[in-house]
């Protein structure tokens, strides 16, 4: 099965799930600089979101990109990360309106977790597909980034409970080591290509 088709609708509901968030943005009654104040934690948790999906985005394009055809697994494994990322502008909502409260953080580092789950069962439904020496299981490698970053969400969703500023750096610090793009397929693939 070719994959485009696959890579066309993961495109198209990022950009929704992106629109959608930006359109829960609401801009303050007054108009005064100080009345921006009361919106910065709706905007915090947006921009964070946002950087998320960003590298969501990214990196599903690199690893379809080292994909060379899909199965039925491989879009139901897609369908169940989408599923986890249309969540984002519930709880980045949920959030930023309840100004970093316990709870609200809490689900926003589930909703975190199982997306990461979501994208590594996607990693490993392609990999069986294509096999252990395959582009994708070449450039992976041992995934270090891959297992952190659940047991930081792991940690940081109970820390909530102790405190949200805690929980909410863990949730930054994951997006800031995701956030310089993957170059391990990039790197695969120039090598492969100079043999």
């Amino acid at each position: 099965m070719n994959k485009n088709r696959l890579e066309a609708f993961s495109d198209g509901v990022l950009a929704i799930i992106i629109t959608i968030m930006v359109l829960e943005l609401r801009p303050p009654a007054g108009v005064e600089l100080a009345d921006l104040k009361l919106l910065l934690p709706i905007f915090l948790s947006y921009v964070l979101s946002f950087i998320y999906l960003g590298i969501y985005w990214n990196n599903h394009h690199h690893m379809f990109h080292a994909t060379k055809h899909v199965t039925g697994g491989i879009l139901w494994a897609n369908l169940h990360l989408l599923f986890w990322l249309s969540l984002f502008p519930f709880t980045t909502g949920w959030m930023g309106e309840n100004h970093l409260t316990p709870t609200p953080t809490a689900v926003y580092g589930f909703v975190l977790l199982m997306a990461a789950i979501a994208y590594y069962i996607l990693q490993r439904a392609i990999i069986a597909s294509q096999g252990a020496n395959s582009l994708l299981a070449t450039a992976i490698g041992k995934d270090w980034k891959g297992k952190l970053s659940p047991a930081l969400y792991l940690a940081a969703i109970p820390l909530a409970f102790v405190s949200v500023w805690i929980s909410s750096g863990l949730y930054v610090f994951v997006a800031l080591i995701w956030l310089v793009p993957d170059r391990r397929i990039e790197r695969v693939l120039t090598n492969r290509e100079k043999e």
